[in-house]
């Protein structure tokens, strides 16, 4: 009996007691994981494809090791124009032992899709009385100029020009920004 399934992204053609390879999966050495995208299963002359995937079907596996793989050498070259470069990689992979293939009747690993609209709601909640007292905090106007220098340092040259041309300062093209900052902040 074999199953194609994807695991991480990719397809493998796996069996019952056979090592793989697949990239780093979350989890400790030792722990049993599950796949349950399986898109095709075989026993013997019995062929069982599913659309995409198997309802029902599940890969169960134990993570035997973690470890990395050989080391993949990228070299860039451009030809007469002395630029080369080399880089290496070494993939971080995961040996998992196929422990059993299972064509119908399993549970289907639980997705929590109800506690992400919970917490949206949470927030939503949460964010309305810190809007309500954003809204009470304009009252106070000696804070100002601090957020006033915040927001000049911020910005570009050539928005604090406008400002200072919008403002009627003199001798803005020969200003600097931290000039530009100090004349917008004096008038």
């Amino acid at each position: 009996m074999y199953a194609i399934v994807e695991i991480a992204g990719q397809q493998f053609k796996v069996a019952k007691d056979q090592k793989v390879f697949v990239h780093r999966l979350a989890g400790e050495e030792g722990d049993k994981v599950s796949f349950d995208k399986v898109l095709l299963a075989a026993d013997g002359d019995k062929v069982t494809l599913g659309a995409p995937a198997i309802d029902g079907a599940q890969v169960g596996a134990k993570i035997t090791r973690h470890l990395k793989g050989d080391k993949v050498i990228v070299f860039k070259k451009k030809r007469r124009k002395g630029y080369r470069v080399k880089n290496g990689h070494r993939q971080s992979l995961t040996e998992i032992i196929i422990e059993s293939i299972v064509t119908s009747g399993a549970k289907k690993t639980a997705t929590k899709k109800a506690e992400p609209k919970a917490k949206a709601e949470k927030e939503v909640k949460a964010s309305t009385p810190k809007a309500e007292t954003k809204a009470a905090a304009p009252k106070k106007e000696p804070a100002k100029p601090k957020a006033d220098k915040e927001d000049l340092s911020a910005k570009t040259v050539a928005e604090l020009k406008e400002m200072a041309k919008a403002q009627g300062i003199s001798g803005i093209s020969s200003m600097k920004k931290a000039e530009l900052i100090e004349a917008l902040q004096g008038k």
